[in-house]
């Protein structure tokens, strides 16, 4: 059965596309069918898997709309090694012309429902901001993972993503989960990020991951190259930490080794 999860966080500049693309890439090394969908007009997450967005011809966009078909608009197996569903800036005009579209907010969890059964992951990478897109991904999720820098304006956003969480259930998919809070960045010498951890972990309890994911360099540098963590350096500790949140994940959600 696929898992979909919802990668999101409304501050910017949490790790949320580094996770999407690093814990994808891990998953797909560990034998998983993997679906990464890049549902941020930045379209980091399209270059961080080695896609050019000036020379792809599809994009999320027209299968948002109805204009490309599924595998149109999927790349197979990128240099990251997942499928890879890319955007770019002309995403931001999805949530205009969503507008006028029957079931406007369900339009990702039809796509995926019809079309991603043979994966057994599909991480979306949410905008960071509260929009039509993010309405779109928490509504076709199972999980939602949600990266938190350990810094002081750090719980006051996650209030406000808990209550759209919250809302996103009781009103459209009541199924919705949180499968873990990961806090990314992570630096133990300081007293900030120790007290905001604690913090954390008095709110969420079990719910956050015991694996933290360092400031690492190589982690920091291998986006510019088009490639995961994993296959820049996977001796780095970031490539190691991404390796055992995947670990934790697998066993949280009690599923099999790949096959």
């Amino acid at each position: 059965m696929t898992r979909i999860i919802a990668i999101t966080n409304q501050k910017g500049g949490v790790g949320k596309t580094t996770t999407c693309v690093n814990l994808g890439a891990t998953f797909s090394e560990m034998g998983y069918r993997v679906l990464v969908v890049d549902f941020d007009p930045q379209g980091n997450t399209t270059s961080g898997s080695g896609v050019s967005k000036q020379t792809m011809e599809y994009d999320v966009r027209g299968l948002l709309l109805g204009e490309s078909s599924f595998h149109d608009v999927c790349i197979s197996e990128t240099e990251a090694g997942y499928d890879l569903l890319p955007s770019d800036i002309q995403l931001t005009e999805a949530e205009v012309g969503l507008i006028s579209k029957p079931r406007a907010q369900y339009r990702l969890k039809d796509v995926l429902e019809s079309s991603a059964d043979t994966y057994d992951f599909v991480m979306i990478d949410c905008p960071p901001a509260l929009s039509m897109l993010t309405v779109n991904g928490l509504i076709a999720a199972d999980g939602v993972i949600v990266p938190v820098q350990c810094e002081f304006f750090a719980l006051e956003g996650i209030a406000a993503l808990m209550e759209t969480i919250d809302q996103v259930r009781a009103t459209h998919n009541a199924n919705l989960v949180i499968d873990g809070v990961l806090r990314t960045m992570y630096d133990p010498r300081t007293s900030l990020t120790r007290q905001v951890s604690q913090q954390l972990e008095k709110f969420f309890g079990d719910r956050v991951f015991k694996t933290v994911i360092p400031r690492n360099v190589r982690l920091a540098e291998a986006p510019s190259h088009g490639l995961p963590v994993l296959k820049y350096d996977r001796l780095s500790k970031g490539a190691l930490s991404y390796l055992a949140l995947a670990s934790e994940l697998r066993k949280r959600l009690n599923l099999k080794t790949a096959a």
